[in-house]
């Protein structure tokens, strides 16, 4: 079996941490604390002067001690230049197991032996002798030592934390889990909350594996605790975390090319590629050709020029051609097309530029990808585009539907909240035939966990057992009918959704009539193209609703937030955005991520299958084609229908609607009232009686000069035919039909 064809890496959008940062991240490297190269009696002095020390009695201090001593004795048989690197080279994995070993002499059972050297090692961390890792302080999870350390290490800088909670309003669970991380920093940097910088949370972001994905709420919560106090930016964490756009060389560097001179070549024809393509299809186009090259240097290693030979190409577009799954199956890959072209384009633009610029003549070699096995790329473009016109005509049948369903389960959403929030706690109530009752709340869950409403609603169905939070249910449901009404209202794209502001909502006084219309103002997104949109009553109800909803939140006024454009992975400034949703204690714009999310559960809800029936998938693009094709077979001139949607060819509009059957034959049919209007009227009266019936046995005497049974034409047959009669004959003449005899 071959070896599978590399491809591009996946990276996170936000962030992938370069080999300096992963080694800064990673392993302490021997770093110890305070007391890294004390003598052992000087270690053992400093515990025993140590605050947590000084509230133990002699009786509890004096198994603490012993174990300390036998700790100390099992770390000096190790290696190392200090006691936090002993401690790396003795514990490596960060377990717990070494206790075992160097208790087997004690007669006490296991548990008390690991109660005890697990109470010397806190001890032993609280005085800063050991730094330990991540993973150990995930390992022990203990509250009881996170809470010691945290009247240990300047109290009043935690203090001050909790205070920024309290200004936060974050929920008691959030605000215990925050502390107890930025706890867990202290403990492994070795400083104060004062002293904390950003490496210091991206460490521990890196140690629990999440180095690119999202980030746990413990991790930006602790961070916003401690803004102003730690030596941190005043700005939220997801927006320090998010990296911006990467350089050329970071981009191909990313798939490692052993090519040093090939490596730069195509860096450098990238970065001549650059300034007229967006980041978003630069990146994409820099990971195609690296993993071009790296696939070639994965088969044929030590090649070191562009000039392939015809069965090296050869072995390369064959792999190209099919895709190697996981499991060692293989299929044939789908977009071939958009690694062939590329691919030639660079080649093809290398050997362009070698005409105005010699230092490019070098490497002004022939394509590894024959124009042949581009030919099929348009007819690959119309199949495309054949699909999705397919796809819009299984979904738009549906979109009324779809409406009214998600306005109905956002009416249900409402009413079952309101019946909950009249409801006491522990009470019983019914909502359409199903029980529920209200849970109780537990007094650190009292407060604006989500403040969308005053306090959060929990119920639990009495039948199954099943608990549901109405508070985020509602919610969701409120965004996916904005979502939804919003979309099919404008056919705006999901990045201009997730621009619009309150400041796009504007109004224009005709000239001749002085009448106001509002309108909506969709800032320049993929085509960099302002345009104004028409505001209709159903939406302006909307965003009405919107905003009067964004107000409640913010107290009388919208909420300024910052938005990622992931595209360009770029921060907008603050804005009072219109699709924000308030999670926890900080608003955030809608991803276009949950946006899919959402409109896929609202589809799901309707149980819709297409003609094989197999369920609907609806993503927020389908909406603008179905908002396209419904303006152009409505009757609005395609021209006026690219400029609402945006853009810049009309070729492109038409690729968006799919003309349905039922309006080609409304179309034929006007075509032919139109050439029958000017014939002679006569031509198309009703016929007699007389006439149809002759008609007719026109036909049957064909069918019996013919033959009617089917076989293939000019071949022997066993049916006779009955000869041609004179009548016959004479309506032949007639009509002007030559016999066949």
């Amino acid at each position: 079996m071959r070896a599978p064809t590399p491809t591009p890496a996946k990276r996170s959008p936000v962030w992938r941490a370069s080999e300096d940062e992963r080694a800064r991240w990673g392993s302490r490297g021997g770093v110890g604390g305070q007391l890294d190269e004390t003598a052992t009696e000087d270690v053992l002095t400093a515990l025993k002067s140590s605050p947590e020390m000084a509230r133990r009695s002699p009786r509890q201090q004096k198994p603490i001690i012993a174990a300390v001593r036998v700790i100390l004795v099992w770390l000096a048989s190790h290696p190392g230049d200090g006691w936090q690197a002993r401690w790396e080279c003795a514990n490596p994995d960060d377990t717990l197991h070494w206790i075992e070993s160097i208790t087997r002499d004690d007669p006490r059972s296991l548990n008390a032996k690991r109660r005890v050297f697990i109470d010397a090692l806190g001890c032993l961390m609280l005085i800063r002798f050991i730094l330990p890792s991540h993973r150990l302080l995930r390992t022990l999870s203990s509250p009881v030592l996170y809470g010691k350390a945290r009247a240990t290490f300047q109290p009043d800088l935690f203090a001050l934390a909790e205070q920024n909670a309290q200004r936060l309003q974050i929920r008691k669970p959030l605000r215990v889990n925050a502390l107890n991380t930025l706890t867990a920093i202290v403990l492994h940097c070795g400083r104060n909350l004062d002293e904390l910088t950003f490496d210091d949370f991206m460490n521990l972001r890196h140690a629990i594996g999440r180095p690119g994905g999202q980030t746990r709420g413990s991790i930006s919560t602790g961070w916003d605790l401690v803004r102003g106090i730690a030596k941190i930016p005043d700005a939220p964490f997801h927006t320090m975390r998010m990296r911006g756009q990467l350089s050329t060389g970071e981009i191909v560097d990313s798939i490692n090319l052993s090519c040093r001179p090939i490596r730069d070549v195509i860096v450098r024809y990238l970065d001549e590629r650059r300034p007229a393509l967006d980041y978003s299809t630069f990146s994409a186009l820099a990971r195609v050709l690296a993993a071009f090259w790296a696939d070639i240097e994965a088969h044929h290693p030590g090649i070191d020029s562009l000039h392939l030979p015809n069965d090296v190409a050869e072995a390369w577009r064959q792999r190209t051609r099919t895709v190697v799954r996981p499991d060692g199956t293989v299929r044939e890959r789908l977009a071939v097309l958009n690694i062939f072209v590329p691919v030639r384009a660079f080649y093809l633009d290398i050997a362009a530029w070698a005409l105005e610029d010699p230092s490019w003549a070098p490497w002004a070699v022939p394509s590894p990808v024959r124009r042949s096995d581009t030919e099929g790329y348009m007819k690959n473009k119309r199949q495309v585009t054949a699909r999705m016109h397919q796809r819009i005509r299984d979904r738009l049948p549906h979109l009324t539907r779809l409406s009214d369903s998600v306005a109905d389960h956002l009416s249900q959403q409402a009413d079952l909240l309101a019946a909950g929030q009249s409801a006491g706690y522990e009470e019983t109530f019914e909502h359409i035939g199903i029980r529920y009752r209200r849970l109780a709340l537990r007094v650190d869950e009292i407060g604006p966990a989500r403040r969308t409403v005053k306090e959060p609603v929990k119920v639990e169905i009495v039948a199954t057992a099943e608990r549901l939070d109405l508070s985020h249910l509602e919610d969701e449901a409120f965004w996916t009918w904005a979502i939804v009404e919003t979309l099919r209202h404008t056919g705006v794209r999901v990045e201009e959704l997730l621009e619009l502001t309150q400041l796009a909502i504007v109004s224009h006084r005709l000239p001749d009539t002085g009448e106001v219309i509002p309108l909506l103002q969709i800032v320049p997104s993929k085509t960099n193209q302002e345009r104004l949109l028409v505001v209709t009553p159903e939406l302006a109800s909307v965003l009405a609703s919107v905003v009067s909803r964004l107000r409640a939140i913010g107290g009388g006024s919208i909420p300024l937030v910052a938005r990622h454009d992931a595209h360009e992975r770029a921060w907008g400034p603050p804005l009072p955005h219109l699709f924000q949703r308030n999670r926890d204690y900080r608003s955030k714009v809608i991803i276009a991520g949950m946006v899919n999310q959402l409109l896929a559960r609202a589809w799901d809800r309707m149980g819709v299958c297409n003609a094989a029936d197999e369920p609907i998938k609806v993503t927020a693009h389908d909406f603008r084609r179905m908002f396209a094709t419904e303006m152009v077979t409505g009757g609005l001139p395609i021209h006026i229908a690219a400029k609402i949607l945006g853009h810049n060819r009309l070729v492109t509009t038409q690729g968006y609607t799919a003309v349905f059957d039922e309006e080609l034959i409304r179309s034929y049919r006007a075509f032919l009232d139109g050439r029958r209007s000017v014939r002679p009227a006569e031509e198309y009266r009703e016929p007699t009686n007389a006439e149809w019936t002759e008609f007719q046995q026109h036909f049957q005497t064909r069918k019996l000069e013919l033959g009617d049974c089917g076989r293939p034409y000019a071949t022997p047959c066993s049916h006779e035919h009955a000869p041609l009669t004179e009548l016959n004959a004479e309506w032949c003449r007639s009509e002007g039909v030559g016999s066949m005899w």
